[in-house]
């Protein structure tokens, strides 16, 4: 659900739609596909668009599991995937403080913000 929010996020600051258009569900080739797979090649099509990824931000609202454990590695794999650094990559969570369907513990859900640079082409000084 994270990466498929970076994905979205990804996408729009490139003005390139969303995850549904370019991996739809109802498409077999995508039934149970990788996450990380997804947003590697959402990265590819931006970089066609002539966008590479600056830095990211994400945020669960969950009021269980704690993320807290796992940020380290979700950054990581995240970055990777992205082909950024590290301290590009920002991961955290809330809870939804009780309230609703996701403080009441039966969902959770992924917000993300992604902002993009121009990739400069090998022509450029």
């Amino acid at each position: 659900m994270l990466l498929h929010a970076i994905a979205d996020a990804v996408l729009g600051a490139a003005a390139l739609g969303d995850i549904g258009q370019h991996f739809p569900p109802t498409d077999e080739r995508f039934r149970d596909a990788d996450s990380q797979n997804l947003l590697r090649e959402t990265l590819r099509l931006a970089r066609e668009a002539g966008w590479a990824a600056g830095n990211v931000d994400a945020t669960l609202l969950a009021e269980t599991p704690r993320i807290a454990p796992y940020v380290p590695v979700m950054r990581e794999r995240i970055a990777a995937c992205l082909d950024i650094s590290l301290d590009a990559v920002g991961v955290k969570a809330t809870t939804n403080e009780g309230m609703g369907a996701i403080g009441r513990g039966e969902g959770i859900a992924a917000l993300a913000t992604a902002t993009l640079v121009p990739v400069r082409s090998s022509s450029e000084h």
